[in-house]
């Protein structure tokens, strides 16, 4: 089904419907169109170009969302190479798509990439993520001017889901970013800025490599470089074509839930869901250099591999895996990430997030913590619990001693 909830100048939001069907390859087909039915809401406060009235839009399809905003402001999770295949591969859940116009101008000045799903009978509604995007934000389109109408956007948003019939209990807005493209995410202002309890880990070099090399030479980098290359065959590498990346992807699966293993906890990236997902990724992004696969690699097999994706000046580093014990004498996972950051440096990358998460190598690398905000907004009675608990871990984290104490007093509840 498509559901459309528009906000506009007549004091209503009005809803259409449009019953779809899917052939076998998961398209979607339009089969008819019933009249449309009109659910009263207030007046919305704030300005977007110049008026009151903002008008969203829920579209079901992420191919049809994506053509209505083709450029704007967005980090690489909310680029069509990552959620073109996310969409594609998680297809247990409901995609959800809000395109946020100007209602005066019609024109699109927003997108919100979400889902809907129904967990222990609370019907969630939150961003396309799943746990594999760093961080998540609306795309922002040039027409945008989301300094002003912050607050409106937010309001408009849950006011827009909550009128919708599919009765949904909870939004959920998780790991976003303070600004989209260095303009202000109108998202934050509905949370308080760091209350995430997960952070991005920034790197930030000059244009000169050396003059990094030589403030993280504790780490020993060249010392590590010059033991793996005693072995015959030794070389770095980035894959350049499909084939070759998929070939290192496998082995990176292997590695990681070697080391998962190893580590007594569970491993799901190489189920047949996220399998799919990073392949098509990769498959999408690699001849632009948005994926970027690469490895240690010797005559002896693939030491190391790592993946990430870039946009713009800016690599993202998502998954790391090595060989294990027989090869710790070079550092092979902190080797391929410095050797990757290297040859990006080269072509032009200056900003390198090594990931979510606050491993201490982390720290050594050099990297600083970006505060990522967390929003819950209950959206009937029932998610009202849910929303206050979010509400109560989000300031408790301010306190992390408090925090442990209540973690372990609260037990585990909807995640």
């Amino acid at each position: 089904m498509k559901a459309f909830a528009s906000v506009g100048s007549g004091n209503s939001l009005t809803i259409s419907r449009s019953a779809t069907k899917h052939d076998l390859s998961g398209n979607t087909q339009e089969s008819y169109a019933p009249p449309m039915s009109v659910v009263g809401v207030e007046q919305l406060d704030g300005l977007v170009s110049g008026t009151s009235d903002i008008a969203i839009d829920f579209v079901r399809d992420w191919r049809e969302a994506a053509s209505r905003l083709t450029v704007g402001d967005r980090t690489a999770f909310q680029h069509g190479y990552w959620l073109g295949p996310w969409y594609q591969a998680f297809d247990d859940v409901a995609p959800l798509i809000a395109v946020i116009s100007d209602a005066a101008t019609g024109k699109d000045i927003a997108m919100v990439p979400m889902i809907s799903h129904v967990r222990r009978g609370i019907r969630i509604v939150e961003f396309a993520d799943l746990g594999v995007s760093d961080n998540n934000a609306p795309i922002l389109s040039p027409d945008a001017t989301p300094g002003a109408a912050a607050d409106a956007i937010g309001k408009a948003l849950v006011k827009g889901l909550r009128a919708l019939p599919d009765r949904f209990d909870l939004l959920r807005l998780r790991k976003m970013p303070v600004e989209v493209g260095g303009r202000p995410n109108p998202l934050v202002s509905m949370g308080r800025i760091g209350s995430s309890s997960l952070n991005g880990n920034l790197v930030l070099m000059g244009d000169d490599y050396a003059d990094y090399q030589a403030s993280i030479k504790r780490m020993q980098m060249p010392r590590s470089w010059r033991v793996f290359t005693r072995h015959a065959g030794a070389r770095f590498e980035i894959a350049t074509d499909v084939a070759r990346a998929h070939e290192l992807m496998d082995v990176m699966d292997v590695q990681q839930q070697a080391r998962m293993r190893k580590l007594g906890s569970p491993f799901v990236l190489n189920d047949a869901a996220h399998a799919r997902f990073y392949r098509d990724v990769v498959r999408w992004g690699i001849a632009e250099r948005y994926a970027v696969v690469s490895a240690l690699v010797c005559d002896d097999g693939v030491v190391a591999t790592a993946l990430g994706v870039t946009h713009g000046a800016t690599y993202y580093l998502l998954r790391i895996s090595h060989g294990g014990d027989p090869w710790a004498s070079c550092s092979p996972g902190l080797l391929v990430a410095e050797r990757t950051m290297a040859a990006l440096h080269a072509e032009g990358v200056r900003r390198f997030d090594l990931s979510i998460g606050n491993q201490d190598y982390k720290r050594r690398f050099g990297a600083e913590r970006v505060p990522l905000t967390d929003v819950s907004v209950a959206l009937s009675w029932r998610g009202l619990p849910y929303a206050w608990r979010d509400h109560a871990a989000q300031g408790l984290r301010r306190y992390p001693a408090v925090a442990a104490l209540a973690a372990r007093a609260m037990g585990k509840g909807i995640r």
